[in-house]
Order: C-alpha cells, then sequence, then structure tokens
C-alpha cells in the first residue's frame, strides 16, 4: 500500500522489480567460487585447456547490473590459452586451428583435423564441474555456447562460456571467440555493450538502471509478445546516449513515457548490436512489432495520463493508472 506515487514506485521496485540485496551478493560470493574451482582444474588434471585467466570477463544483465526479478542465470566467459593457435573467419563463423604439436587442445579437435571444435571444449567444461564434490547434485548439461550448471541449493544457474581472446586485427580491434552452437566459434565483445551502460548511467547520475529494470518488467507482461530482453536494454539505452537527450531524472516515473515513446518510434528501425559484431538486433516479426507498438502508444497515454493526475495532486487515481500499465503486483492507494 502506497499513499504517494513515489513511495508506490520505490516500493515497486524494492520488492517487485529490482533483484534482492542479499541474494544478489550470495550469487557473487557463488559466482566467484565457482571461477575459483575453474581455474584449479588445469593444475589438479593435465589435459584440461590452459587457462589465460586475466581475459576472464562476466557478462550479461547480472553484470550490468540490468537483471530483473527472478535471478535466474548468472553469465560468465572463461577464456582460455591459445597455445599458439590461429583463427580464420569463413561463412559467417570462425574456425580455430592449433598449430602446436604439443598443445593439450590437440584431443578436442575434429577427429582426424587440427581445427577446434567448440562443442568438445564445452563437453570438457561438464566433465570437470561434475568431478567438483559440491556440485555433485548439480545438473550439468552443455547448450549451444556455454556450459549450464543448475545447482539444487540455489534458484539461478550458471551459463559458462569458454572463449579465446584474439590478437588485435589490422584495425586494433580485439574480440572473444565464443562457440557458434555447430561446433565452429564465432565473434563477440561483451565489454562494448558492459562499458556502454555503465558510462550512459554515469552520464544520467546513476539513473538509467531502474528505467532499464522497470521497462523489462513492462516487456515481461502478458500484454503483448515480450521482445528480446537485450533489444529492449539497448533501445532504452540508445535513448540515453544521444547529445539531445536530457538528463534523467531520479523518479523513474518521469523517464516512462519518454523511454515509452522511443520504444515505439525505434520497433520499426534498425538497432544496432552496441558490441559491433552483430549488426541490426531487431529481428522482429512485422506482426510482432505492430502488436508492441500498439501496447507501447497505449500505455505512453496512460503514463501520460498517470503523471497529469499526480501533478493534479490526485495521488490515488494516478497510482491506480500506473497499476493499469504494471499490473496487479504494483501497490495499491491506501
Amino acid at each position: 500500500m502506497a499513499t504517494s506515487v513515489t513511495s508506490a514506485f520505490n516500493q515497486f521496485m524494492q520488492n517487485v522489480v529490482n533483484l534482492d540485496p542479499e541474494e544478489t551478493k550470495s550469487a557473487r560470493k557463488s559466482r566467484d567460487w565457482l571461477v575459483k574451482q575453474i581455474r584449479s582444474f588445469p593444475e589438479a588434471e593435465g589435459s584440461f585447456p590452459r587457462l589465460y585467466s586475466e581475459k576472464d570477463i562476466f557478462f550479461g544483465s547480472f553484470a550490468r547490473m540490468t537483471k530483473i526479478r527472478p535471478l535466474d542465470d548468472i553469465d560468465m566467459m572463461i577464456c582460455l590459452h591459445a597455445q599458439g593457435s590461429v583463427y580464420a573467419e569463413s561463412w559467417g563463423h570462425c574456425d580455430i586451428t592449433i598449430r602446436s604439436a604439443g598443445s593439450n587442445l590437440g584431443p578436442l579437435c575434429n577427429d582426424g583435423t587440427f581445427t577446434l571444435n567448440s562443442r568438445k571444449v564445452i563437453n570438457k567444461f561438464v566433465s570437470h564441474l561434475s568431478s567438483v564434490p559440491q556440485y555433485k547434485n548439480a545438473a550439468i548439461k552443455r547448450n549451444l555456447e556455454a556450459a549450464v550448471l543448475n545447482l539444487t541449493s540455489y534458484m539461478w544457474s550458471f551459463d559458462i562460456v569458454p572463449c579465446f581472446f584474439t590478437e588485435p586485427d589490422a584495425w586494433g580491434r580485439t574480440y572473444y571467440l565464443i562457440p557458434d552452437g555447430n561446433g565452429a566459434w564465432k565473434k563477440s565483445d561483451p565489454r562494448n555493450d558492459r562499458d556502454r551502460v555503465t558510462r550512459v548511467n554515469q552520464t544520467h547520475k546513476g539513473n538509467i538502471l531502474n528505467v532499464i529494470r522497470i521497462m523489462k518488467y513492462w516487456n515481461r507482461r502478458p500484454t503483448m509478445p515480450s521482445m528480446a530482453s537485450y533489444l529492449l536494454e539497448t533501445m532504452i539505452v540508445d535513448h540515453y546516449d544521444n547529445v539531445w537527450c536530457s538528463e534523467a531524472s531520479s523518479y523513474v516515473d518521469l523517464e516512462i513515457p519518454k523511454v515509452l515513446a522511443h520504444i515505439a518510434n525505434s520497433l520499426f528501425s534498425s538497432v544496432n548490436d552496441p558490441t559491433g559484431v552483430q549488426g541490426d538486433i531487431n529481428t522482429l516479426s512485422h506482426q510482432d512489432r505492430q502488436k508492441i507498438w500498439s501496447r507501447a502508444n497505449y500505455d505512453h497515454q496512460r503514463a501520460l495520463e498517470a503523471r497529469q493526475l499526480e501533478d493534479q495532486g490526485n495521488q490515488h487515481a494516478s497510482i491506480a493508472k500506473w497499476g493499469e500499465i504494471f499490473g496487479s503486483s504494483f501497490p495499491d492507494y491506501g
């Protein structure tokens, strides 16, 4: 229950949208312990690939602090030492070729070749994770890009993505090479979107993260098709990463009408991948774009009405109007 729009949003963000601080603390602790175990694999068993731990990176919405409840997955990239290997791009993927006869990457190549198979690399992680006593009751499997660790003691899973770090190319750029889901590799660079979110958030005095989170909640409601969380986040950061955009308010309700309008205006345009790797990430169908556009416009008008009611001093009606946008979990007046 809330007696003002400000208190209603504060309660909503704290109790419904944002991750619980204690759960976040526990998740980071368990993540760091997992990384420590992985870093011990090469010493414990000589066939496990050498690591390049200086280039390990946490990525995804948990690392960018844009995750909302429930905390269901935590992503990490564990970097392997290339041991003199080289890569070449071909038809949308990368092939990694080992060149050292003494490399312990050899058994992980395609049969009869020196081409490193990313599925075999992931399976190597799966088998070694299964040997950790604390994970004996965990469900561990391989998906397209990662070894997935589901612990019985936590609500979240870990997606562990093996990767390599490249030398600078002709333009001085470096990349991470990660599994492509088909046994080969592909370029990625989570540093770019992580650093961009941090920079834009700092430019707006730390007020962007709550806007991203509450709009992710809006996107998840069953009132329209949901767009990919990463696409939505990119749209929102695009809006604020603009010299013409005024500084974001610490009152998240003041930002919602602007962001809804921007989403509606962006749906039928290309949205460039901030990592500079994938190109246009707006792969929504025309039908889904139309449905999301209709909902964004409808909720934009309701948000403007809610703001007007608050300006008129009618906190009760304004809270009720915001509840129409965010659903029954939004606090009632009282």
